[in-house]
């Protein structure tokens, strides 16, 4: 970053969102204390090494925003108009973002102190510099979030994964047993999956695994949890539903995919495929692991009957 000759031009400044509907009388206290910045593509404005002690005011260009690391993925783009170092520059702490020039910039850098003496005199601007850091945290929650939503969901089928089976056993588990409720557990292997991606190549194979996902979800109430365990095998949580009733609700699913002798994919008519199932209700004390090999014992016993039907 290096510096560059700025003509002090209140029109530009007002185009600002930090200075909408602010007067022009405290716009122009602050004119000469703005120090213009040009940045070449590359270029860091702003690193969690580095104290931070300015608001900087993207004149032209584009800023991208890094958490972590250079090397993650942008989770933001500043465009002309919008600021940047605001958090840091009001708590005075290191910034929790790199900030970096994707093409060229030029930008307007304010010291805190000198901003922090207009709010005296500008409520508007305080109100634009709030409303801009309430985006941020906006943004900041979408991006937790988001993160969240992808650490516990296989990106295959959509369904959730392992990890976020152990934190929904541990939820059921104990709400079962304070409502002294039932929780069962299937447990389903898609049969001949090996044969099925021999036959009709592994694209084939993940297709189908988006079909018995989707089939599935459709026969499942909002609180049941179909998890993808690994492979061509799935979980589903069954609160409040005790033997009789899980094993009508297994048939039902092992029924409905028996049912799709064909279906229509991105590669083509692709043949459908059976589910073997495996039933177990947790009993008292149980842990994740033990609930499973019960299901995963039933599930033997089926494959051992032939397939495409459910035990347990």
């Amino acid at each position: 970053m290096k510096s560059a000759d700025w003509q002090a031009d209140l029109q530009q400044l007002r185009q600002l969102r930090l200075f909408n509907n602010v007067a022009a009388s405290s716009i122009n206290l602050l004119l000469k204390e703005f120090r213009a910045c040009d940045l070449e593509t590359g270029d860091i404005l702003l690193s969690p090494f580095d104290r931070n002690q300015y608001l900087y005011l993207l004149l032209n260009g584009e800023l991208v925003v890094h958490l972590g690391s250079l090397d993650s993925q942008p989770v933001s783009t500043l465009k002309a108009g919008e600021c940047a170092g605001e958090i840091s520059f009001i708590d005075n702490e290191r910034p929790s973002a790199y900030v970096v020039a994707s093409q060229p910039c030029s930008v307007l850098r304010l010291h805190r102190e000198s901003l922090f003496k207009l709010f005296q005199h500008s409520p508007e601007m305080m109100q634009n510099l709030l409303e801009l850091l309430c985006e941020r945290v906006r943004q900041g929650n979408r991006l937790i979030l988001d993160s969240e939503q992808t650490a516990n969901i296989d990106a295959l089928t959509g369904a959730y994964n392992r990890r976020w089976l152990e934190q929904v056993f541990e939820r059921e588990s104990t709400r079962s047993a304070f409502n002294a409720k039932p929780l069962c557990m299937l447990m389903i292997d898609v049969d001949h999956f090996k044969n099925y991606n021999d036959q009709h190549g592994h694209l084939a194979g993940d297709y189908a695994l988006c079909l018995v996902t989707h089939t599935l979800r459709a026969q499942l109430r909002p609180k049941d949890s179909l998890t993808r365990f690994g492979g061509e095998e799935f979980i589903i949580l069954l609160p409040d539903i005790g033997l009789e009733e899980a094993r009508h609700i297994g048939e039902r699913l092992r029924l409905a995919l028996h049912q799709v002798s064909a279906f229509h994919s991105p590669v083509g008519v692709l043949p459908g495929v059976t589910v073997s199932i495996g039933l177990a209700q947790m009993q008292p004390k149980d842990s994740l692991q033990g609930l499973i090999a019960r299901a995963d014992s039933a599930l033997y016993q089926a494959k051992q009957q032939g397939r495409d039907c459910l035990c347990g």
